[in-house]
């Protein structure tokens, strides 16, 4: 990915929101990742905030598709007589955009929801599509967590239990198939990646593929521990996500430039996969974190990958914690 196409973020934010001038003039500046997931708490508040007056670019895609990029997670949107879908909420702050960015598609109502997992960047924005008339379809720990109080270690934050009206109501184990606007939608369960929560959801028909926080395009990947991801996990994940695409597939990422192409998966999983052995490499040798982190084991990648909020020496940290 070009650095033309990358989003222009600072370090504070842990999700691909706007976070602007003024997150820095109320923070003294810019913290490293470590200074940023000591003060998540902090740190959501502002991204709720920044989200507020973030804007909101949409992406025509094709199939009656679209991508919406600025709130939380890359937000897709299919229109149609049965009413709107969206694959994830982003951040309610982001509402009087999104709705505004959502009447430029259509008129159609908003009626369907599907989260790709439990992350508040990603499902922020239930409750009030919920109230919109949108039912929410998610995996079931998807509902699991957001239906309790939810520690994130590595962001040193407690989320509370979500309102009722935010929790999906329609969940499933392992895979399910839905049609909707004269589409076909395939949803899967990847098992355990970025989360215990993460599924894939490919509209067959237009041969579009969103991999939630499986992919990050252009940039380290956060894996939260806490709720069950793997380092093996994501990778397994990506291949899952090469065998189900093709060249001509366009493929909508988590966080990053959300119009992505197979070639720039290929590089994601192929950076996880030589991390991974150079991390583990050093961890067999009995290193430790600190050592690890300071044998550089990101370095060939950190030009293209280490310039966002999950720095090289964070991402070897999730990388160590799971090898």
């Amino acid at each position: 990915m070009s650095s033309a196409r990358q989003p222009l973020l600072s370090r504070r934010g842990f999700c691909l929101c706007c976070l602007g001038p003024a997150t820095f003039a109320a923070t003294g500046g810019w913290l490293t990742p470590s200074q940023v997931f000591a003060e998540a708490r902090t740190l959501v508040d502002l991204i709720r905030s920044e989200a507020a007056k973030a804007p909101i670019k949409v992406h025509r895609l094709r199939g009656n598709l679209s991508v919406l990029e600025g709130s939380g997670g890359n937000v897709a949107v299919l229109t149609g007589r049965d009413g709107k879908l969206l694959v994830d909420a982003g951040i309610t702050a982001s509402r009087p955009r999104i709705t505004e960015a959502l009447a430029s598609l259509s008129s159609d109502p908003v009626k369907h929801l599907i989260n790709t997992h439990w992350h508040f960047d990603h499902t922020d924005g239930n409750a009030w599509l919920h109230g919109e008339g949108a039912v929410i379809l998610a995996h079931e720990q998807t509902r699991k967590h957001l239906a309790m109080a939810q520690r994130v270690e590595d962001w040193n934050f407690d989320f509370p239990p979500s309102p009722a009206g935010a929790l999906p109501t329609d969940v499933f184990a392992t895979e399910r198939t839905v049609d909707i606007n004269g589409a076909k939608l395939v949803l899967k369960h990847y098992g355990p990646a970025h989360t215990d929560s993460d599924v894939s959801v490919a509209f067959t028909n237009a041969d579009i593929l969103h991999t939630g926080d499986t992919f990050w395009n252009g940039v380290y990947p956060f894996i939260d521990y806490s709720t069950g991801g793997q380092i093996d996990g994501m990778i397994r994940a990506a291949d899952a996500n090469l065998a189900a695409s093709t060249d001509t597939t366009i493929i909508i990422p988590g966080h990053g430039y959300p119009v992505s192409n197979r070639s720039e998966l290929k590089a994601y999983r192929d950076m996880l996969v030589g991390i991974r052995q150079d991390v583990a490499m050093l961890k067999k040798q009995g290193r430790s974190l600190d050592e690890t982190i300071a044998a550089k084991p990101t370095a060939a990648y950190d030009a293209k990958w280490g310039q966002f909020v999950i720095d090289p020496d964070f991402f070897t940290k999730l990388v160590y914690e799971g090898v």
